[in-house]
């Protein structure tokens, strides 16, 4: 789990560097859906910060729709809407009996309720259809500000699912949807709750992807020596926000940190030139490596770069795999 950490002397307020901890935490699930964060007592104890400074980041949590807060419980990770939803994987029934004897078991149940035969049937018809229309069309989208953050969704989503996947800015979901007759909205939980606002309207369901926890990563920053020149190169401009805070939080001053966007060939050859090492996501990792190439006469040690294996975390794949019906097996096995 993330130990939080507060650089008292940073530029950086104490607030922001709470709330981007707390935020990534449960944007890489860390702090699942349901689970319940510290009181304000305990946080302020852990953090050294005031408890009106906890209540705050608490405050800005739920208005940014990741916490609800229950009266006389305590504040807890919100669940998206679409988490729950059921999934009816149609089979044959003597190759899968057990889902034979669960479907008989909800004819059986639903027959019991009152319902006729006719009517237990179109509902199953409806609910199948509705998957395969959400199955038809899956968009990804994030905001135009931080597109990257889409872009890399989209890569990740395209090789595990094997199905066409689409990438929208998210100001442009509404017109987008307008058009369709059903589909599935997949997002960062970082742009959940926009995402569902726009999307509820239009009886499309949208699906959060927690992003990948980097504990791989944060591992190797602690342990690299003080004054090390680190660089960080990404699609996302968010990603290189939330790794400056991250990284900040975890070693103050001790390093130098650079931060490059992969489009941007200028801060790239000055990364090559300067950076001991540079993280690279995926999609970046190839462009920072021709930085380095290009700038190889002008180099005495040319800089480790260590690639992040994911951006998506796993666990969101295999839900994204059930709730569009295409099973838990690897996308190569379909």
């Amino acid at each position: 789990m993330l130990q939080f950490q507060i650089q008292s002397d940073s530029e950086i307020s104490a607030s922001k560097q709470l709330f981007d901890q707390i935020r990534f935490a449960i944007a890489s699930r860390q702090y699942p859906p349901g689970h319940r964060l510290p009181s304000t007592r305990q946080l302020a104890m852990i953090t050294g910060l005031h408890r009106n400074t906890v209540s705050k980041v608490y405050q800005s949590l739920e208005e940014a729709g990741l916490v609800d807060s229950i009266a006389g419980s305590g504040i807890y990770v919100k669940a998206p809407e679409s988490e729950t939803g059921v999934v009816l994987d149609k089979s044959l029934f003597r190759e899968y009996p057990e889902a034979s004897q669960l479907i008989q078991r909800s004819l059986d149940e639903l027959l019991g309720q009152g319902l006729s035969l006719f009517q237990v049937k179109e509902l199953f018809l409806e609910t199948v259809e509705w998957r395969l229309r959400s199955l038809a069309r899956v968009l990804v989208t994030a905001p135009q500000r931080d597109l990257g953050a889409g872009q890399l969704i989209l890569s990740e989503l395209e090789q595990a699912l094997a199905i066409p996947v689409e990438l929208v800015p998210l100001e442009d979901l509404p017109q987008i949807l307008t058009a369709l007759n059903g589909g599935t909205v997949v997002t960062s939980r970082y742009f959940l709750a926009e995402a569902e606002d726009l999307a509820r309207p239009f009886g499309v369901r949208v699906i959060p992807v927690d992003i990948y926890d980097y504990s791989r990563e944060l591992t190797l920053i602690k342990a690299l020596p003080q004054n090390t020149c680190l660089g960080i190169v990404s699609l996302s401009p968010g990603i290189l926000g939330i790794a400056e805070i991250l990284i900040h939080s975890l070693r103050g001053e001790d390093l130098l940190l650079k931060t490059a966007l992969a489009s941007d060939g200028q801060k790239l050859r000055a990364l090559a030139r300067t950076a001991r090492t540079i993280i690279a996501d995926p999609a970046s990792e190839a462009i920072v490596r021709q930085a380095i190439a290009r700038e190889r006469e002008h180099l005495i040690r040319a800089p480790e770069v260590i690639c992040t294996e994911h951006y998506i975390g796993e666990e969101s794949i295999r839900i994204l795999r059930r709730e569009l019906g295409l099973g838990e097996g690897d996308a190569g096995n379909e």
